[in-house]
This record gives structure tokens, C-alpha cells and sequence, in this order.
């Protein structure tokens, strides 16, 4: 694994669309307007990754998992469609079952995200692959869900998926070249970038692009979204064939991909990497942060990666629970401080144990 210093820049430009665009979460074989946000408020604690309790087994490719205020977890699993609700001490109860999800390749129901207002309005979102494209919905029970973003081009790979509601109220979203690499840089395109949204799914103001619904671009396939203590937004990515990224996300800002991947960008304008990872020691799709810590779960790298946190700086990287559990999906910091950590064995890239995929708790001490 190495390291890399992010530097400067390139802008994006779109509209609300309803364009067709996703590489896959393995190597392939053959001056912007500022975004303001509030601090969030992280857990205290730190999570005891000796401690581990299994909380859910048998899960169907657990990908999306979001957290409601009682501190319960909402878990989509990727080719059935079902939103379950999983509360420790209890057996998984099912939900909801997005209609529209076509489950092919590494396509399906990804991300999911509570809405900040959800005492109020009870919206989930979910992030889904259907027949004409990979789209955004909005879900409340007993309703119709509610389409927000379409266009976002689909394919067998590299269909990003994740969604995170940040600091600042808006819903930012991870997508992936869709298989196609120049997509990354077309600025009518919303594949290969961040975006940042409302959570109506309009282009949120402060946007560098008004009227845009792009926040950075130049990217492979994103799947892991996570904010530090200051509100600085960092991005899992996966390479190609070399390096897997963890990006430092600034407005506007272009991190190279397909004409860089890792490091070595930086001469031709282009935000290299914080740190980056061969692909066989990755292959990077949750991101979560508990205090100063980072924490990167591995697929083809069956492990979880941690690095400390400084000024937006990410160093001392440190691989932990190497083949323990298999391929590693979502990490994710719950309201009580604990992390909790879904397996992806049954994708059809892992080898499935007794019991997978299931869900790991490792308390906050």
C-alpha cells in the first residue's frame, strides 16, 4: 500500500437528468463554489474489534445498511430486494421489498440512507439498480416509493451504489463508470463522480456547478462515503487492475480516473489519493469513522483496513481481521458507538461458510 498527497483540481458541470451510465468491485481481468456543512457529532468510544458478536446469519448479499434513531439498522439485501430490520438480541424482521430491483451482476438494491428528519417524515432512500438504469428512490411505508434521480447508467459491474446523508442535510451519492471509463470525465454524465443532492433529489446549492448535481468527478467506482469529526468527506474507491483509493472529497476537485489510477496525478491537475492499496490487498466498498479512526472494508482483500485520522490527512494504515470473516461489504459506526460489519461471501466472488453472509457487532468500549 502507498501513500499520496491530494492536490488540485478540475470543475463538473449537469442537470437534473435522465441520461444512460458504472467497473467492478474487483480489478478487470482482460475555483468551485465552497460547501458548507455543520460538524457532525461522532460517538464516543472506540469499538473493541476483539469483541466480535454475530447479530444476523443468513443474510441474501447484505449490501446497504442505515441506522434508525432507536438505534435498530435497516438491511437491504442486494439481489432480493428485502429491507430488513435488525436489532441485536433479535431475529431479522422483514420490511420492506423494493419492487423494480433487477439484481444482475454486482447491479441490485445497494445503499440505503435514513432521511436526518425520519421521526417526521419515516423516509428511507435506496439506491437501486432497475431495468433502464441505476436510480434513486424514496420509501415510506404502506407507499409507492417515490423516484428522486434517474439516469445513472447501469451495468454487469462498477455500478457505485452507496448513499450517505452528510453533515450538511444533503443526500451524497457514489456512482461508478458503469463500464465505461470516459464517463468519469463527461460532465453530462453522472457516472464516475460524487454526487450531492437535496433530498427532494434536486442539485443541492453550493454545488460547484449550479444547477449540477456533481460534486467531484474522475472516479472508477465509489462505494464507500464517510465524514470525520470536522465535517471533511472522504471516498472509498476501487481501481482497475493496481491501486485501490481513499480520496480526501473536495468540491470540484478531479481525481484522475481513467487517465490516472492511484497516485501520480497531481502534475496534470489531477487530486491524488490520501492512500492507496494493491487491489488483491483491497478492493475497498464500506468506509466508516469512529473518532480519529477510519475504517475500510475489504471485498477481494478479506480484511478491514484502519488509518488514523489528522487535518484530513490518513496515515499508520493497518490491516485487521485478515480471512477472518471472509469478503467484507459495509462498515458502519452505530449511534451507540458500536461498528458493525456485513459480509459479502454470497455475492458469487466469495466462498460461502456455514451461517453467511451475516452482520458483526463489535462494541464500543
Amino acid at each position: 500500500m502507498t501513500t499520496g498527497r491530494p492536490r488540485a483540481v478540475l470543475g463538473a458541470a449537469l442537470v437534473a437528468l435522465t441520461v444512460t451510465a458504472c467497473a467492478s468491485d474487483e480489478p478487470d481481468r482482460s475555483a468551485p463554489a465552497a460547501v458548507t456543512s455543520t460538524v457532525p457529532s461522532l460517538p464516543a468510544g472506540r469499538p473493541d474489534l476483539g469483541a466480535a458478536e454475530e447479530i444476523a446469519h443468513g443474510l441474501d448479499v447484505p449490501w446497504g445498511l442505515a441506522f434508525l434513531p432507536d438505534g435498530a439498522a435497516l438491511v437491504g439485501e442486494r439481489d432480493s430486494g428485502r429491507i430488513l430490520r435488525v436489532t441485536p438480541g433479535r431475529a431479522p424482521e422483514m420490511v420492506d421489498q423494493v419492487p423494480g430491483v433487477v439484481a444482475r451482476g454486482e447491479g441490485g438494491l445497494l445503499g440505503l440512507a435514513v432521511a436526518p428528519d425520519y421521526a417526521d417524515t419515516g423516509y428511507v432512500y435506496a439506491y437501486l439498480t432497475a431495468a433502464e438504469d441505476n436510480r434513486i428512490v424514496r420509501l415510506r411505508p404502506g407507499a409507492t416509493p417515490e423516484v428522486i434521480f434517474t439516469g445513472i447508467a447501469k451495468a454487469g459491474n462498477h455500478n457505485g451504489g452507496r448513499i450517505a446523508f452528510g453533515p450538511d442535510g444533503m443526500l451524497y451519492v457514489g456512482t461508478g463508470d458503469a463500464a465505461d471509463s470516459a464517463r468519469s470525465q463527461d460532465p453530462a454524465s453522472p457516472n464516475g463522480k460524487i454526487l450531492r443532492l437535496t433530498p427532494d433529489g434536486a442539485p443541492a446549492p453550493g454545488n460547484p456547478t449550479a444547477g449540477s448535481p456533481i460534486l467531484s468527478l474522475g472516479h472508477r467506482n465509489v462505494q464507500g462515503l464517510a465524514w470525520d469529526r470536522a465535517g471533511t468527506l472522504y471516498a472509498a474507491e476501487f481501481g482497475q487492475n493496481r491501486w485501490d483509493e481513499l480520496n480526501r472529497i473536495e468540491p470540484g476537485h478531479n481525481y484522475g480516473w481513467p487517465t490516472v489510477e492511484g497516485a501520480g496525478g497531481a502534475d496534470r491537475g489531477f487530486t491524488d489519493p490520501l492512500l492507496s492499496w494493491s487491489t488483491a490487498e483491497s478492493s475497498p466498498s464500506g468506509l466508516a469513522i469512529a473518532g480519529d479512526t477510519l475504517y475500510l472494508a475489504a471485498l477481494r482483500g478479506r480484511r478491514l483496513w484502519t488509518a488514523t485520522l489528522s487535518e484530513g490527512e490518513a496515515t499508520a494504515p493497518v490491516d485487521l481481521l485478515r480471512d477472518t470473516y471472509g469478503r467484507l461489504r459495509t462498515v458502519a459506526v452505530a449511534p451507540d458507538g458500536a461498528l458493525w460489519l456485513t459480509t459479502s461471501n454470497t455475492d458469487g466472488r466469495g466462498d460461502p461458510r456455514t451461517g453467511d453472509d451475516r452482520i458483526l457487532r463489535f462494541p464500543a468500549r
